[in-house]
């Protein structure tokens, strides 16, 4: 590649990562959609951009559009856009954008990666490339479909996108045994963290021994942003319900083997006993959970890592030595480290399937 034509790529993908910036803003608001970042950019100058920044809201390429100055509407037939996913090309909460590109005359347009979806799935392009607009797609192609991995999992797998989180002392305990003082374990700085993560998943998840154990609320009160859909394991119903996850501040499915009940905002999912974990994840792909935040006590934690059944592990390791009997964290099988942070005492080591 000479000079010139390199330092034309490096600008392209400095555009898409732009795209990605912007798409990283609706995290936590748009699910089931997609994150998806718009940049209009005429003569390496941007003059318009936006992203999805609520689930039945606009469109990133509607936000982009309508952010372009009233000066600079003039150039929008001559500008290029740079959007991070596919354009859609079906009517469903908004109309296609595939339609609106055309009709705004672009002529130009850069796409980081393809839409799963089967309504869109080439279609977008296909509409594009039918009126005479110049498509180039996959720049950045890796990092787009990194950042939408709960879509592209959610309809490419058929089931949610499974995070596997806990804490543990640097000892490997992840609680205390029965009897003794309460093992506390990550820092305020994690705690806050932990609700941050929760923010930015469609649904969070325990067994029934975590809800009897802890009595989690399961919200992400030190965090703003939407709490996720709680969703509880007890198979027999033997949750007395003075627990926190039936209050009903929360929208809660509880999946079982007994009965099936909408009911207001604690709902029963009946799941047949051989294969449940499957049809735990068959009935929330049903459900339009996109992603999943896995928050279960030991054994739970470890069917699931056993079963390779998981996308992500997140753990946070104290500098704490618990030194006692207690419960192990779980072991760790078929993993490869992504990243590792620190905060303050406490390491955030995140893993992904080897």
């Amino acid at each position: 590649m000479i000079k010139g034509q390199e330092q034309t790529a490096n600008r392209e993908a400095g555009y898409m990562q732009r795209c990605l910036q912007l798409a990283a803003l609706g995290a936590g608001r748009v699910a089931p959609n997609p994150l998806v970042g718009a940049v209009l950019v005429f003569e390496d100058r941007i003059i318009g951009e936006g992203y999805h920044q609520q689930y039945g809201g606009p469109h990133a390429e509607v936000n982009c559009l309508q952010s372009v100055k009233p000066e600079d509407r003039h150039l929008v037939p001559h500008a290029t856009l740079f959007v991070s996913l596919e354009p859609c090309a079906h009517f469903g909460k908004t109309p296609p954008c595939a339609d609106l590109i055309v009709r705004e005359q672009i002529k130009q347009v850069w796409i980081g990666c393809r839409d799963p979806f089967p309504l869109v799935d080439g279609k977008g392009i296909e509409k594009l490339e039918t009126a005479g607009v110049q498509v180039h797609s996959g720049l950045l192609e890796a990092a787009c479909r990194e950042q939408n991995r709960r879509f592209f999992t959610f309809h490419e797998k058929k089931r949610p996108y499974i995070i596997l989180k806990w804490a543990c002392t640097s000892d490997g305990f992840m609680a205390a045994a029965p009897g003794q003082p309460r093992l506390l374990i990550s820092n305020q700085y994690s705690n806050r963290l932990v609700h941050q993560w929760r923010s930015e998943e469609a649904a969070i998840l325990i067994g029934s021994g975590t809800a009897m154990a802890d009595d989690p609320q399961l919200t992400n009160r030190l965090w703003p942003g939407p709490s996720p859909v709680r969703v509880v394991l007890d198979r027999r119903l033997r949750l007395p319900h003075h627990l926190h996850v039936f209050d009903g501040s929360q929208r809660t499915l509880i999946f079982n083997t007994q009965k099936q009940d909408a009911g207001s905002n604690v709902e029963y999912h009946q799941v047949k006993e051989d294969g449940f974990i499957e049809g735990v994840w068959q009935s929330l792909h049903q459900l339009n959970i996109q992603s999943v935040l896995v928050e279960a006590g030991q054994a739970l934690s470890q069917l699931l890592i056993d079963a390779g059944c998981w996308d992500e592990i997140r753990v946070i390791r104290s500098a704490k030595v618990w030194a006692k009997e207690g419960l192990r964290a779980p072991q760790l099988k078929n993993v490869q480290p992504s990243s590792v942070t620190r905060l303050d005492n406490d390491s955030i080591e995140i893993y992904r399937p080897a």
